[in-house]
Formats: structure tokens, sequence, C-alpha cells
């Protein structure tokens, strides 16, 4: 299995405390203007993916469906994450990056990019 660097970096952020983590602290982050990225798994549910979307949208946030829920927890220390906000700037420029390395240039700040979350096979 190879090794995800987006996964990585996220992974990274959480050690260094720098992720909300969960749908009610992403939401959190996102409205007080702390979050600088956010993350929503291929896996999550039609209604939050729009609810992220429309709200990351308003506040001018970037956007991003990635991975699973089981690859998103497990970079976050926990059992599944449907969504996840990273709340370092610096972190998540370096996050976005590599979202555009993997998924194509401009992916993320156009209002989303899309990975099914088969990259590690």
């Amino acid at each position: 299995m190879k090794r995800d660097s987006v996964l990585s970096l996220i992974s990274i952020a959480k050690k260094a405390g720098r992720i909300a983590a969960g749908e009610f602290q992403t939401e959190t982050a996102v409205k007080s203007g702390k979050a600088y990225l956010v993350i929503v798994s291929s896996e999550a549910s039609g209604n939050t993916e729009k609810k992220f979307r429309n709200m990351c949208s308003f506040y001018e946030v970037p956007f991003c469906i990635y991975g699973t829920k089981e690859a998103l927890g497990a970079a976050v220390g926990c059992e599944f994450r449907a969504s996840l906000a990273v709340t370092d700037e610096g972190l998540a420029n370096s996050v976005i990056r590599k979202l555009e390395a993997a998924l194509g240039a401009q992916a993320v700040t156009d209002g989303g990019c899309v990975n099914d979350g088969d990259q590690n096979e």
C-alpha cells in the first residue's frame, strides 16, 4: 500500500493541534473564521457534502472531497471522520498543494475537488 502524502500532512496537523475533526467542530471552525481548508469524505452523505460546500462558499474557505471516512479518521486518530478542517494557514496551504498535485491544478480553490478514496490501492 502506497503512503498518501495528503493524509500524512493531515496527521501532522492533528499532532500539532491544528485539526477540527467531526461535523460540529468543522462547522464551528468555519463559522468562527479559524478554518483554512475543509475536507469532506467521499463517503459522506449528500446532505453533509452540500452543507459544507455551501458553508465554505459563503465563508470563502477552500473545500475538497477526499478519501474515505476510515482514511480521514485514521489520519486524525479516530475510527471514522466524515469531515475535518485544517486550522493553520501554513499547513492548509501545504495540504492544498498536495491535493492539487494529486488531483489537478486549482482543484481545491475552484470550489471543490473530488477523489473517491482509492489512491492507496
